[in-house]
């Protein structure tokens, strides 16, 4: 990219400063390396978003950013609740994609003797690949209630435990869902899907902690040395998909009378208080809902797992996190508490200490904020800082980013060399897809290791723990 374009901060914040259509300036946060990477598309769509009405300064793009449609994937974006928008390419396609962490109560040498019998129990019993379903049916009102309640409806189930709910965003319920929003094609397509991880990034990964950073956190999120942890990564599955692909060409369209001139047709948007901006609000919060009890269910189906093989392990949440969402948030603005709709795509919310939506627990240490690898590569735990709610809306990076994409890393790289690199690494992969696992090649990403050090020097989250993978299963 043009690096005149930014101005320099400090060692890891870039602004660009309002110029041509943007209403509000931009922040950028990276090492110079990784600025230098950014492609033009990325830079181009937070400028658009930077364009679109009632923005709140500044939109962010975080250390992972990368082209996405329309909205940058790794970007922030805030608008006023009376004057601005809501985008369906501000929230993506995988609604509410994001990753819970679950602590285990074992040590990575519990694992010696059985990680690949684990990691075969795992792959069948939890479904993973594109278009595969699990064994649970919704039908009617038992749909519309999953969509309402969220984890809550799937610990109401039987899927899980009530003090679950507690690690979750929102206790695991999102409340402006509403399912009479939710496209009928949507509904059929989610009619299986509950308890399935799909394909793509998403993967669970067995992992152990190999490195603390800040022994009082991590305490307080009960992580040590060796520690064996479970990270699930999945979102809304074909539900969320269908409501972006049916909301983005309406919002689209209808722009104009709104007297909304979008940059791009992708980043369309409808006025948050429009008949349109709250259709798409409570479809949106269903697909929230929807990806909260789907990585619930999952949650259950792993702890069957563990039970069966390590009946000694005890499975505890330690958070959920999602990545692709809109909420609506009270900030600090130009000095004001003001109510906010917070766009994070691919961006994970980070609160800091003391944020009164914590759980007692983490009131001290602020949130946990788990960060996803690439398959192969370190995973981390973050926490969320008092800087992050003055420069990022409480928003930190939610992985390590593309370099390249799935087209191009299916030609570049075989699925079943991958799979002999990491088994001779000691990582065991199980996946349904060669080509996935090509996809997802390490290579494929920007160095995670880059990505949270540029994260933790922008003062946006502090590092935790380090993670490294024992087993993965992806689609």
């Amino acid at each position: 990219m043009n690096i005149k374009l930014l101005k320099q901060e400090s060692s890891c914040i870039w602004r660009m400063e309002k110029y041509g259509p943007m209403l509000v300036d931009a922040l950028f946060f990276g090492n110079k390396d990784i600025i230098l990477e950014l492609d033009d598309t990325t830079v181009s769509q937070v400028r658009d978003v930077a364009s679109l009405p009632g923005v709140i300064a500044p939109v962010c793009a975080m250390p992972d950013a990368h082209s996405g449609y329309g909205f940058p994937i790794g970007g922030v974006g805030a608008f006023d609740e009376k004057h601005g928008v809501i985008s369906a390419g501000g929230v993506g396609f995988d609604i509410s994609c994001g990753v819970r962490t679950l602590t285990t109560g074992l040590k990575k040498q519990d694992l010696i003797s059985c990680d690949d019998k684990l990691a075969e129990l795992l792959f069948k019993r939890i479904p993973s690949g594109a278009g595969k379903g699990g064994k649970i049916t919704l039908e009617g009102n038992f749909m519309d209630e999953m969509l309402l309640g969220g984890a809550a409806w799937a610990v109401g189930q039987g899927y899980g435990k009530p003090e679950d709910l507690g690690r979750i965003e929102g206790n695991g319920r999102n409340s402006f869902a509403d399912p009479e929003k939710v496209p009928l094609k949507a509904k059929q397509r989610m009619r299986n899907q509950l308890g399935s991880l799909g394909s793509g990034n998403h993967y669970l990964e067995v992992q152990y902690v190999e490195k603390i950073y800040d022994k009082a956190k991590a305490t307080a999120f009960d992580l040590r040395t060796n520690d064996v942890l479970v990270s699930i990564h999945c979102g809304s599955r074909g539900l969320g998909h269908q409501i972006a692909k049916d909301y983005l060409p309406v919002m689209a369209e209808a722009a104009p009378a709104f007297g909304i001139k979008l940059p791009h047709k992708d980043i369309a948007c409808a006025p948050i208080n429009s008949e349109l901006g709250r259709n798409y609000l409570g479809a949106m919060g269903a697909g929230i809902n929807c990806a909260l009890a789907n990585r619930q269910v999952i949650t259950h189906l792993v702890r069957e797992c563990f039970a069966d093989i390590l009946p000694q392990a005890y499975l505890c949440l330690l958070y959920d996190v999602s990545h692709n969402t809109c909420q609506r948030e009270e900030h600090k603005i130009n000095g004001k508490r003001k109510n906010v709709w917070v766009h994070r795509k691919g961006a994970t919310r980070a609160l800091g200490p003391g944020h009164p939506e914590l759980p007692r627990e983490f009131k001290k240490s602020g949130q946990p904020v788990i960060i996803g690898g690439s398959m192969g590569t370190a995973s981390y735990i973050l926490a969320g800082t008092p800087e992050g709610a003055k420069i990022s809306f409480s928003s930190c990076c939610h992985g390590a980013g593309r370099l390249m994409s799935r087209a191009k890393a299916r030609k570049s790289f075989k699925g079943n060399k991958i799979q002999k690199e990491l088994g001779r690494q000691g990582i065991t992969i199980r996946s349904g897809s060669i080509n996935g696992i090509a996809e997802e090649a390490p290579h494929a990403y920007k160095d995670i290791d880059a990505i949270i050090e540029s994260t933790q020097t922008a003062g946006i989250a502090d590092k935790v723990a380090r993670l490294r993978p024992i087993l993965c299963v992806k689609g």
